[in-house]
């Protein structure tokens, strides 16, 4: 490998007389604390999660769990409209917050909602129910409850979590059907 800058031989001679005192410093490791392990990005609320489980009980299976997603689609409903709607492709045309409402307060503003956006002819809608951070070991009681409550509302086709970056596993985007 050859530099682009090179020393005539009085440069040359100016360096080597400049360091001709040096001396090496002594070779000290460095003493720098072990890396920490990596974690998991959830790892505490998954271990307080099976805690919580072992202590009341093993959950109903079809209940969800705390950071679990939902799912859901009726039969004739295609894949590829699944798709779109898990990858948050449909338009929202417009949101209901459900956060710290009462289980029948929330019930109520759902069928209202729901029937309001039915009027209006609008396709795709997100739910947001919270993700049930303080329901304490009961976990996420209206998460568990919408998830209920929209599979028996005739005019749901399908809904699912939303992208994380329209609330994750505390919200829903709900697809309507057009009629």
């Amino acid at each position: 490998m050859t530099s682009k800058f090179k020393l005539n031989d009085e440069e040359s001679r100016a360096f080597r007389d400049a360091v001709a005192g040096a001396k090496p410093l002594p070779f000290k490791p460095s003493h720098h604390a072990p890396k920490p392990k990596p974690s998991a990005r959830f790892a505490r609320a998954a271990a307080a999660e099976v805690l919580v489980e072992s202590l009341t009980g093993m959950p109903d299976p079809d209940e969800p769990l705390l950071g679990e997603g939902l799912y859901y689609s009726r039969p004739g409903v295609q894949q590829g409209v699944l798709r779109k709607l898990r990858r948050g492709q449909f338009s929202v045309g417009d949101v209901l917050d459900l956060h710290g409402m009462r289980s029948e307060d929330a019930r109520q503003a759902l069928a209202e909602f729901l029937h309001e956006v039915r009027g209006q002819r609008m396709r795709c809608v997100r739910i947001i129910h919270g993700k049930g951070y303080r329901s304490g070991p009961r976990g996420p009681v209206l998460k568990q409850k919408l998830n209920g409550w929209l599979r028996q509302r005739d005019e749901v086709l399908a809904f699912c979590s939303a992208r994380p970056v329209d609330g994750g596993t505390g919200a829903v985007y709900v697809l309507l059907s057009s009629r």
